[in-house]
């Protein structure tokens, strides 16, 4: 299984670094091929200044070895030895008409020290974060996750979802860091669903995402903005930032599993602020955007 779905993460990174250098029209990502001390490595792609995209990283990263101390509390385990294999997606762009996405689908197996598998699963989702509210672009990013949930258990989207909105939670701001879409985790084998089977629903996730992205991004990348929408653009990305080093799991097994530092803080965009006790203009769009943050809704 491991070797499969690295294989599918390798094609699926290639994909979708070249339809986001399609849409850019300017950049192009840059790649480094990185390893590991302990075992492993990655192959990060990051993009900057383009036409469109003003940062973003799409990498695939397979790690192994003896799973440090520090993850062994926080997996309740022993002394054992791990694989961690997965693709890890931030984009932000220059627009603030366009929002920044997430993605991540990644897959994990233990091994006790004679080296049987003692524990495997998957993981990942993805979701969206925009600086003004466009209905129309949530219901679309939603309605693409629900159509990929739906080919392989009906009540996968709202389970999903709610577990999106739960976990993409600044619980320090009481609000959304964005308007969700999908998080799933510790996806095991089962009666009902087999490791194979969560595969095909991963893999399903994985491959409607520029489906659920792309269509937003070139409906809303010419629209005009001002230095104002700008600068509420990079208020925004500074609640993004927060989520990132304070909440986020990704994050912590990095820096745990003493993870390549470039790749891990890639997902922080390159123009940021912090605005002393900011609150928008009332009646606002911005203000618009705050009042849903507070209470995520169902957009289908």
């Amino acid at each position: 299984m491991k070797n499969k779905f690295y294989a599918y993460i390798q094609n699926l990174q290639d994909k979708i670094t070249a339809e986001l250098e399609r849409v850019d029209g300017q950049a192009t990502f840059r790649q480094d091929i990185w390893e590991r001390p302990e075992g492993g490595g990655g192959r990060t792609r990051v993009i900057e200044n383009g036409a469109v995209f003003e940062k973003g990283g799409v990498n695939i990263s397979a790690v192994h070895g003896s799973l440090p101390q520090a993850m062994q509390a926080y997996f309740k385990v022993g002394d054992v030895d791990f694989f961690a294999c997965g693709l890890s997606l931030v984009i932000h762009p220059k627009n603030p008409m366009v929002p920044t996405v997430h993605a991540n689908w990644r897959y994990f197996e233990m091994y006790d020290k004679e080296g049987n598998i003692v524990d495997q699963w998957f993981g990942g989702g993805q979701d969206l974060t925009p600086y003004y509210l466009f209905e129309e672009d949530a219901k679309h990013f939603h309605q693409t996750c629900k159509s990929a949930c739906d080919k392989h258990n009906p009540d996968f989207y709202s389970k999903f979802k709610k577990q999106c909105d739960a976990y993409f939670w600044n619980a320090h701001r009481n609000e959304a860091r964005g308007l969700g879409g999908l998080f799933f985790d510790y996806c095991k084998a089962s009666e009902d669903f087999t490791l194979d089977n969560w595969y095909d629903f991963v893999t399903e996730v994985g491959n409607s995402f520029l489906e659920a992205y792309v269509p937003i991004v070139e409906k809303r990348k010419d629209l005009e903005y001002t230095s104002e929408n700008r600068n509420w653009q990079e208020i925004r990305r500074g609640r993004y930032v927060e989520f990132n080093l304070v909440h986020d799991k990704g994050t912590l097994f990095g820096l745990k599993t003493n993870g390549r530092i470039e790749s891990i803080l890639m997902s922080l965009p390159p123009h940021v602020q912090w605005v002393y006790d900011h609150h928008p203009e009332a009646g606002s769009e911005e203000e618009k955007l705050i009042k849903i943050l507070q209470n995520p809704i169902d957009w289908i």
